[in-house]
């Protein structure tokens, strides 16, 4: 007879299990949908508009910084370049900086006033509202009928706005979003196994909601917006730290339409180091959480078809993932020695049930990997070749579950953190050092140990399978352990090298003895 403890080990389990479950479906879902609508992504090349038509409206661009020294040039000389009418671009550089970034950025837009350009200078000292504030600030004194954002560490094509303004002629549409490409996706380890996460998302999920007129969100840089749908959505809010996602959600429980197309690529500098990497990746899991906890009462309440309200939900509790993987593996030691606590063993069900049950579970498991892995074969190829980096990603996308369930768990407690953003160093040649670019370093925090302690866990619980003979989940428990100790020695081995250059740097200070 199962006890209370028992019953509630079991019932909590089978509902993380279940969450899995559902989350790998969908990921199913994803592809099936890919593949289906996949041609209403593309872009329409007679469509594209020329330099010579007088219709063509008033463009601002935003381009929102925050001590960006080793990028602000790239970005502000890439927009400069876009191919539009001078006397219709307006150019915004949004500066929130507090170092010597602001005269970077203030030589820069001189010299190309000076050529002509209508681009200006808008440097706060407040920084309310960080992003959003800067970006609302802005829009209150453009002049454009529409707005382009791209943020730092992105570099636009020239034919960007040629390509993609036509498609605002439909009165509907308050929104176009462009793929992500990569500047350094082959840089290091790192880079390679976000560029398949990046795909995924930006080759299947974006085209499989959009294509299926699904919601689909603005993925805060690279998208062109009409001024007006942003007003009409109640403006740039920021009580959330993904501004993007809000406003496209509040933007489309107004009505408004998106479109993407995944054949207008801007590329974008990856995180080439893991603080960076996990900083970034804390914000917008917080931040779709945050949203989540925002809008999901006002969708639930919408009249709106149950397709569109399903995958609205599912896509902002998406980074429930994180917090689901870190209490299956910490019900895994637990699992194995049940019999001996309890005195129930799964292993004495009848073996019909037990092996149809390992194998819906592990059609769900497999979700992920065949998704991530046909988003290569659609993008390259020499596919076949790259999926040897996908186990890469398993293993990068599990050691950040740590930092990500925090984010998640502060996100539904309603706990405030402070802004943190993803440093971009430059990173784009193999010959490229991360050690010579550490100013903008993330500092080390107890995610490391937290961690360390959980990779060590999962090595204990492999050794325990052996131990009573059910080595049957080794396999995962070794990929999140090696995931889990990859991450927190990258994080230890980043702030060494900024300790070092402190160290060194302190010591040239200190004035020699004659």
């Amino acid at each position: 007879m199962l006890t209370v403890v028992t019953f509630l080990f079991l019932a909590i389990y089978a509902l993380d299990i279940l969450g899995l479950f559902f989350f790998g479906i969908h990921t199913y879902i994803m592809v099936y949908l890919y593949k289906k609508y996949n041609a209403n992504c593309d872009t329409d090349p007679s469509r594209n508009l020329s330099l010579d038509d007088p219709n063509l409206p008033v463009v601002t661009v935003q381009l929102p910084i925050f001590n960006e020294f080793y990028v602000v040039d790239r970005l502000i000389d890439s927009t400069i370049a876009l191919k539009y009418p001078k006397d219709k671009l307006e150019i915004q550089v949004l500066d929130d900086s507090t170092d010597e970034t602001i005269q970077k950025a203030a030589s820069l837009v001189a010299k190309y006033k000076a050529q002509g350009f209508d681009i200006h200078h808008l440097h706060r000292t407040n920084r309310v509202g960080h992003k959003a504030g800067a970006l609302d600030e802005g829009m209150a004194v453009s002049k454009g009928e529409f707005i382009a954002i791209f943020d730092a560490d992105f570099v636009p094509d020239p034919d960007f706005l040629l390509k993609t303004m036509a498609y605002f002629d439909d009165a509907q549409i308050g929104m176009v979003q462009a793929r992500w490409g990569h500047i350094n996706a082959n840089y290091n380890i790192l880079t390679k196994a976000q560029s398949f996460g990046i795909d995924g998302h930006f080759m299947i999920e974006q085209v499989a909601r959009n294509g299926a007129k699904l919601w689909m969100n603005f993925n805060g840089t690279a998208g062109t917006w009409r001024k007006k749908t942003i007003q009409d959505a109640g403006g740039w809010e920021h009580d959330t730290l993904t501004e993007d996602f809000d406003l496209s959600y509040r933007a489309e429980l107004r009505g408004w339409k998106f479109r993407y197309f995944k054949d207008v690529v801007c590329p974008a500098e990856i995180p080439a180091m893991m603080s960076a990497y996990k900083s970034q990746q804390f914000r917008w899991c917080k931040g779709s959480i945050q949203t989540a906890v925002k809008l999901l009462p006002r969708i639930w309440k919408a009249d709106l078809p149950w397709k569109t309200k399903a995958e609205a939900v599912t896509h902002l509790i998406n980074y429930s993932v994180h917090p689901l993987m870190i209490v299956n593996i910490l019900f895994s030691a637990p699992l194995l020695l049940m019999e001996y606590w309890s005195g129930f063993s799964f292993y004495d069900l009848p073996l019909e049930v037990l092996s149809g049950t390992a194998a819906v579970l592990s059609i769900g498991s497999v979700g992920p990997l065949f998704f991530y892995a046909y988003s290569q074969k659609t993008l390259y190829k020499d596919w076949k070749k790259r999926l040897v980096y996908l186990p890469i990603l398993i293993m990068i996308g599990t050691g950040i579950a740590i930092v990500n369930t925090r984010a998640w768990l502060e996100a539904v407690l309603g706990i405030q953190s402070s802004f943190k953003r993803t440093p971009k160093l430059r990173i784009e040649k193999d010959s490229d050092s991360l050690k010579e670019r550490l100013k903008y370093t993330v500092p080390l925090d107890f995610h490391v140990v937290l961690e360390f302690l959980l990779g060590c866990y999962c090595v204990f619980s492999v050794a325990l399978s052996f131990l009573v003979g059910r080595p049957y989940i080794v396999g995962f428990l070794l990929i999140y352990g090696i995931g889990f100790f990859f991450v927190s020695f990258k994080s230890f081995q980043e702030a060494s090298w900024k300790y070092k250059e402190s160290r060194n740097a302190a010591q040239e200070e200190i004035p020699q003895e004659a």
